[in-house]
Parts: structure tokens; C-alpha cells; sequence
């Protein structure tokens, strides 16, 4: 359903001049007042820093009520996602608009999973990267260079290359992100084997080496299915939006994807659960907690809680609930109980569930706080957080990118400004210059 152009309409009166402004509503959620003819009617921009109070495009995809706590792909509650599917349905959901069929599920998986395998040069590629450059460093690189290797599928004017190119990244990018963990801790890389389901054919990318044989563990691939399937689209945040807007000039659909991925590396977006571990390493035991507690709490000082709120759940995170269960599955299945840094964690989690100064300020663990924990306990170190993070937002990058693609209205990214610089002035010679 598109957006709808409702009968009523919003005034903006300047200096004596009205002008009208459309309104249009969604399926759900607010209405939005349509400022696109704005500068041609008026001379006069918007301004919005942060565009927290603007849609820049029409989306059928993802929608989320922070009040609310609610998060849904496709009109799908997460909550039902996570715990009744796995990650490729998912996938599936997100790129074609529905849940599949058994059939269209069976065939779904198998084109994925026979196309895990990169190109062997790209082995290569990797040989150039310092032993202990970022993982995310060599995942920009390396996604960008997929264009190099497979360009026969950047055409986006051809829906098949687009389709084409879509899959190869949902399949190939775990693969690199494997590759970029492999290579970072100086063991061999390890071959997608086909019998193995998504988050276990990754997990044992991952941690197994040739010289023995290994054996996924079902708890922990099932808590990183759900993991994946959490993380795969979050609406229109900063590197979906920086993938839309890198694909809004025509760029290459693996170029789009790896501009959403160096934009995930920034710690206020997909570094959030690196920054909640390493509070809870400068916490270091239990017994500092109090002592951290009333930081947090006092206004002069600059401690912060991090790992708890969100900036668009004012409400409980939907994703937390789910990501508590799993990180608490995990921790039993891996005997981590006795691990400082993570019994530091389950302690904050109580503190802040029942003080009242958490509840009153809605300062509930998010899901950043649960999967940090989740993937440390898994034996990933926290350099590899992000990583997982974009393996996980591929299928959701590349749905936005290709509804973005399809949009008759779309146009090229250029938002405005108010500029504040030096008004006109002369240019001076150097020689006459104090």
C-alpha cells in the first residue's frame, strides 16, 4: 500500500504569506507533512539536524513504534520471527515481501548456500592487509572489491544482475567476514560447507581448523541464528540510510553495501555492544558495581550506562527480551558462569531491571547490552562484534537498496543546508595580506 494524500493539509505561514502543505499517512505509524514543493512555493528550506523529524522515503520493509516497543519486518512482529523461523526465511521476507513456502524455502536456502564459496583470488586480496588490521578495515575493503570479481552483476537497470547481486552478498559476505577473523588471528582460512545451515556453516568458518575435526554446538548456532535475524533491518537508520543514499547515484550495489558497512563501524551505531563490554571491563568485579551505580547516577559526573536505553525504543527493547533468553541459554551451555566480566553483566541486568531511578528513566537493557555478552561467551572477540553485526544487516541494506531502486520517486541524495560561513568577499593578493 502507498502513502496516502489525506483531504486535510498543513499551513505554514511566513511573513504574511500561507502556504499548504500535503499531508500523507502510512499503513501505521505518523503522518508525514510532504515539504517537497517547500523551496520552489517559499525560497525556504527546512532545517533538521540528524533528519529525526524527517521521512526521506516511502518504505514497505521495516516499521518500528519506539513508544511502543514494537519492531516488525513486513508486518511481522519480530518477536514471532525469531522464535518460529530462522534467519534465511527471514532473509526471504525481507528481500521478496513474504514469508516463503516450503518449496520456495528449500530453493531459497540452496541458492545461498551454493554461493558461500568467493572467488580464490580474493584470497589474495586479503595477503594485503597488515596481521592486525580492524576486521571491519579489511570488510570494507573486501566488500567493495566484490565489484572486481563479480561484475557481472552490476548492472542496476537489470532486475536479474540486481537479484543476482543480492544473493551472492547475503551468501558471500559471511564468508569474508570469516576470512577477515581468520586472517586477523593468523589461521588458515576454512571452506562454507554445504550440509550446514547458515549461522553454523559461519560459526564453523569461524573456529574450526584443519587439523581436527569440528563440531557446531546447535545452542550456540540457534542463539546466533536469532542474533542474525534480530539485527536484519532497523528501518531507516544511519548506514541504511547511507546505503540508500550511496545507491540513490546509480553506485554499484556491492559499492552501496560497502558504504552502509563503514558507516555500522562507528561506535554510536554497530559499536554499541564493543562499548557496553568494555564498561563492564572497566567495572572489572562485582563488587565495583555500587560504586559505578552512583556515577551513573550523579549529574556532574560523565559516566554513562552503556548497553541500556535506545534511541528510538522509549520503551523495552522487543529485541532484549528475545536476546536475554538466547544470551542466557548460551552462558549455561558454555559454563562462562564463572567469568567475571559476565557475571559483572548479570548483576547490572538486575540492578537495572528493579531500581526504580532504571525504570522510572525506561534505562532497560537493550539488545547491544545481551548480544555482547552472547558472542563473547561464544568465543568471539569483541573486534568481531560489528562484523557480525553486518552479516546480520546485508539482507536489510540490499532490501532498502532494491526497493530504492524500484521507487519511481526516488532521486539522488542531496539534502540542504544553512550556512552559517563567511558572507561574499574579495580575494586578496597574498602580498597585501596581514
Amino acid at each position: 500500500m502507498d502513502a496516502k494524500t489525506n483531504t486535510k493539509s498543513a499551513t505554514l505561514t511566513v511573513d504574511g504569506k500561507s502556504f499548504e502543505l500535503p499531508i500523507h499517512s502510512g499503513t501505521v505509524g505518523p503522518d508525514v507533512i510532504d515539504i517537497g514543493k517547500l523551496y520552489a512555493q517559499s525560497g525556504m528550506f527546512t532545517y533538521d539536524p540528524g533528519f529525526t523529524s524527517t521521512g526521506s522515503c516511502q518504505s514497505k520493509i521495516t516499521y518500528i513504534d519506539g513508544d511502543a516497543g514494537i519492531l516488525e519486518y513486513r508486518g511481522y512482529p519480530i518477536e514471532q520471527l525469531a522464535e518460529k523461523g530462522d534467519f534465511l526465511e527471514t532473509c526471504y521476507l525481507l528481500l521478496y515481501g513474504e514469508l516463503p513456502t516450503k518449496a520456495q524455502k528449500a530453493k531459497f536456502d540452496a541458492l545461498v548456500t551454493n554461493h558461500t564459496m568467493v572467488h580464490d583470488q580474493m584470497s589474495r586480496f586479503f595477503q594485503g592487509f597488515r596481521r592486525d588490521a580492524h576486521p571491519m578495515a579489511v570488510m570494507v575493503a573486501s566488500v567493495g572489491a566484490l565489484a572486481a570479481f563479480y561484475h557481472d552483476s552490476t548492472d542496476i537497470n537489470d532486475p536479474k544482475q540486481r537479484d543476482i547481486a543480492s544473493i551472492r552478498m547475503i551468501a558471500k559476505i559471511p564468508t569474508l567476514a570469516a576470512m577477515a577473523y581468520k586472517y586477523t588471528i593468523g589461521q588458515p582460512f576454512v571452506y562454507p560447507t554445504n550440509s550446514l545451515d547458515f549461522a553454523a556453516n559461519f560459526m564453523k568458518m569461524c573456529f574450526a581448523v584443519p587439523c581436527e575435526e569440528y563440531k557446531v554446538n546447535p545452542v550456540l548456532a540457534k542463539a546466533l541464528d536469532k542474533i542474525f535475524t534480530l539485527h536484519a533491518d532497523h528501518e531507516q537508520n544511519a548506514s541504511t540510510s547511507t546505503v540508500r543514499i550511496a545507491g540513490s547515484s546509480g553506485a554499484n550495489p556491492f559499492a552501496c553495501i560497502a558504504a552502509g558497512i563503514a558507516c555500522l563501524w562507528g561506535p554510536a551505531h554497530g559499536g554499541a555492544n564493543e562499548a557496553a563490554l568494555q564498561m563492564l571491563a572497566e567495572i572489572g568485579t562485582v563488587d565495583k558495581i555500587p560504586e559505578f551505580i552512583a556515577k551513573v547516577k550523579d549529574k556532574n559526573s560523565s559516566v554513562r550506562l552503556m548497553g541500556f536505553g535506545h534511541r528510538v525504543y522509549k520503551n523495552y527493547d522487543p529485541r532484549a527480551k528475545l536476546m536475554q533468553q538466547a544470551c542466557h541459554e548460551v552462558l549455561k551451555e558454555t559454563g562462562h558462569g564463572g567469568d567475571e566480566m559476565l557475571a559483572v553483566a548479570m548483576e547490572l541486568e538486575k540492578i537495572a531491571l528493579s531500581d526504580q531511578y532504571f525504570i522510572d528513566r525506561k534505562l532497560y537493557p537493550n539488545v547491544d547490552f545481551y548480544s555482547g555478552i552472547t558472542l563473547k561467551a561464544m568465543g568471539f572477540p569483541t573486534s568481531m562484534f560489528t562484523v557480525l553485526f553486518a552479516v546480520a544487516r546485508t539482507v536489510g541494506w540490499i532490501s532498502q537498496w532494491s526497493e530504492m531502486i524500484g521507487d519511481p520517486q526516488q532521486k539522488i541524495g542531496r539534502p540542504r543546508q544553512l550556512y552559517t560561513g563567511a558572507a561574499r568577499r574579495d580575494y586578496v593578493d597574498i602580498a597585501k595580506r596581514a
